[in-house]
């Protein structure tokens, strides 16, 4: 059973989503959050799979109750909800370290499987799309900007990686998919996995999408 609250302004949106998840077995709604605050303090108490995170709300926005939920380390995941695919705040979410984002006219099936892909820790936002998100944006918001690359030998998320990993990481940041690794490198697919794997590891990333911007921030891969 895959748990969740929703994080919405709008009582209407709350409800439409509500009926929407209450209508599948293995979902259950443990609460509803009006804004940010609230959104922090109920995962704290409830300790949902899955957290449906507005952007626009009053006091605390998504972003911020998105990187406070994240910096306590716990396991729930967050899933923005955003106007357009290509915005800032999609953005500023995936960097606050949300699992993923969907416009909020997406189709409920894709709601729906996209929940279930970040309870399961999946990213629900391809990699192509999340460098397109940094290629367009990295440069207008100033924090986490991309360092130099005379910085990479010295961060340390970096210092437990092998230069296969490191290899990896960086074609990870340019938006490959594993079977494109596999072919390029001359891999096995199920080795490139078991790559990926060891890199989230090593280097704390919650999933791929924060991979990729570990990338970038690191200066492994710099905005096209």
């Amino acid at each position: 059973m895959t748990t969740v609250l929703i994080a919405d302004d709008q009582p209407l949106q709350r409800l439409g989503f509500r009926m929407l998840l209450e209508s599948q077995d293995d979902m259950t709604v443990l609460g509803e959050a009006a804004n940010g605050t609230e959104a922090v303090r109920m995962t704290a108490e409830l300790h949902p799979d899955v957290i449906l995170m507005d952007v626009r709300m009053p006091g605390l926005d998504g972003i911020e109750a998105t990187r406070r939920i994240v910096a306590t380390g716990g396991r729930t995941s967050v899933l923005i909800l955003t106007t357009f695919d290509l915005d800032e705040y999609a953005y500023a979410g995936l960097r606050a370290g949300a699992s993923g984002f969907l416009v909020k006219d997406a189709q409920p099936e894709d709601l729906l499987s996209g929940i279930r892909a970040v309870a399961t820790g999946d990213a629900v936002v391809a990699p192509s799309l999340t460098r397109r998100l940094l290629d367009a944006y990295v440069h207008h918001l100033p924090a986490g900007g991309t360092p130099s690359s005379e910085k990479v030998p010295e961060d340390p998320r970096l210092a437990p990686l092998t230069e296969r990993e490191r290899e990896i990481l960086t074609v990870i940041g340019k938006g490959w998919t594993n079977t494109e690794i596999a072919t390029r490198l001359h891999l096995a697919e199920s080795t490139v996995k078991t790559h990926v794997s060891r890199i989230l590891a090593k280097t704390g990333s919650r999933d791929r999408i924060q991979a990729v911007i570990l990338a970038y921030d690191t200066g492994l891969v710099n905005p096209s």
